[in-house]
């Protein structure tokens, strides 16, 4: 009997040792890996072996990674970073400034549908027409066309708009 329980211990240890070295290697596949050992671990002093069969889809390349259905996080600045680096390396030596200011404060700024920040903002931006969108916290939404001049500075101030009703009001009689 002690022969038997010691061939139990070695092929636990066996095993878990396989799947822990399968989990390090492929860790996508760490739900089937954790299930497996649950089914052959050791338990109350009873041993339940019961052999199961991996079948893992073959490991894909790295450039596939990117495909995947999962979001990928950005190691990156955040979005709205890049999106105003971009305006200002554009602007040139022509740049012109835009102060931008809004009520309620704190709204988000949108230029051309690439979001750059919160208000207040001084942005430096190329001459040109640009389309600056606002969205507040309470689904405060405003717009106004902007075109610029060469070397101008400008300051845009806007009062968004309640999206939806703010206040409900009802008949009398109900």
């Amino acid at each position: 009997m002690g022969t038997t329980n010691r061939q139990n211990r070695i092929l636990v240890f066996v095993t878990l040792f396989s799947l822990t070295a399968l989990l390090c290697l492929r860790p996508a596949n760490a739900q089937a890996l954790a299930e497996t050992a649950g089914a052959t671990s050791v338990s109350a002093g009873t041993t339940a072996a019961v052999a199961k069969t991996l079948n893992f889809a073959p490991s894909k390349s790295e450039n596939a990674s990117a495909a995947s259905q999962h979001l990928q996080a950005s190691a990156g600045p955040p979005p709205q970073v890049v999106n105003r680096r971009a305006l200002e390396e554009h602007a040139g030596r022509d740049a012109s400034k835009l102060l931008i200011r809004s009520t309620p404060p704190a709204s988000q700024i949108w230029i051309d549908d690439k979001f750059v920040g919160n208000t207040p903002m001084l942005l430096v931006l190329a001459p040109g027409k640009y389309r600056v969108s606002f969205r507040g916290s309470r689904m405060e939404t405003g717009e106004q066309s902007v075109d610029l001049l060469p070397h101008e500075t400008r300051e845009l101030a806007l009062s968004l708009s309640a999206h939806y009703p703010t206040k409900v009001t009802f008949p009398k009689g109900i």
